[in-house]
């Protein structure tokens, strides 16, 4: 694995608030983030089908307000043309210069109505109408996307959106280095030089992070989800090993020259701060 930077990138991602006591919230943690992390970004999720559209855009402008670098998730999953246009059109009145490009998750009733129908495709669009406005996100999957067909297709499909027009990528997350080492290696085989930054979920609930992780595809190891399950009604104890079991995924990762973390907040500050703080004592 080798590091497509000599100084690591961090960043952030949020989701968007359904309350205005949430946005109150999520506005603390941002504060408390940027004045200990100092994330080059934040970014900010999409809902599945197009379903927060107008809370991610009006989360952006809220974490705009705190002088903060925000990069919106855009995702093609339940939107037409000319929507994206038009979400395009705002980002750009209100100076985001990154994207984070998407399918996006199928909505639960299973609808599917799309002009585009993925990610590359997105990129593409996105290239075509605002040439180089954007420094374009995409996802990478090191232990692979739940419904790719074969680990070669999974491969295929993040080459197609490197060769669209992606400027790096942002890991699922995982707690097996090993996972991200052998992706960093089909990269390299590929001739595919773009940064990679992994994915990093921090620790906090048992069943959340069990529930979560079976259903997007990302392995709890065996050890890691014994001491959890053994944990689980004593949270103290489980989100100091969580902690400690992420802090050494980091530094094994930034040792082995990852270009960056970044963070999934779940719009908490404490539990990555936590991690921030441990890692750099």
């Amino acid at each position: 694995m080798s590091s497509n930077t000599s100084n690591p990138v961090f960043s952030c991602e949020f989701f968007p608030p359904k309350t205005e006591a949430g946005m109150e919230k999520l506005l603390v943690a941002q504060k408390k983030l940027q004045s200990t992390v100092n994330p080059e970004f934040f970014s900010v999720t999409f809902g599945a089908g197009g379903s927060t559209r107008d809370r991610t855009l009006e989360t952006v402008k809220q974490l705009q307000t705190n002088s903060a670098n925000i990069a919106p998730h855009i995702s093609c999953m339940g939107s037409t043309r000319e929507q994206l246009n038009n979400v395009l059109d705002a980002y750009i009145e209100m100076d985001v210069t990154r994207l984070v490009a998407l399918r996006g998750d199928i909505p639960e009733d299973g609808s599917t109505h799309s002009d585009l129908a993925n990610a590359n495709e997105l990129v593409e669009f996105i290239r075509e109408k605002t040439k180089n406005h954007f420094h374009i996100e995409v996802a990478a999957y090191p232990e692979y996307h739940p419904e790719s067909a074969s680990p070669e297709d999974d491969f295929k499909y993040f080459l197609n959106k490197v060769e669209a027009g992606a400027d790096s990528a942002i890991t699922q997350y995982f707690y097996n280095v090993d996972a991200y080492s052998r992706f960093m290696e089909q990269c390299a085989r590929a001739n595919l030089d773009i940064p990679v930054v992994p994915g990093i979920m921090p620790i906090t609930n048992y069943a959340s992070l069990t529930r979560f992780s079976d259903n997007c595809g990302a392995e709890i190891p065996r050890w890691i989800r014994k001491q959890l399950a053994a944990y689980e009604n004593d949270p103290e104890s489980l989100r100091a090993f969580g902690t400690e079991v992420v802090v050494n995924l980091c530094a094994c990762l930034i040792k082995a020259g990852a270009p960056g973390l970044h963070f999934y907040t779940l719009n908490q500050a404490d539990a990555t701060l936590n991690i921030w703080n441990q890692l750099n004592s």
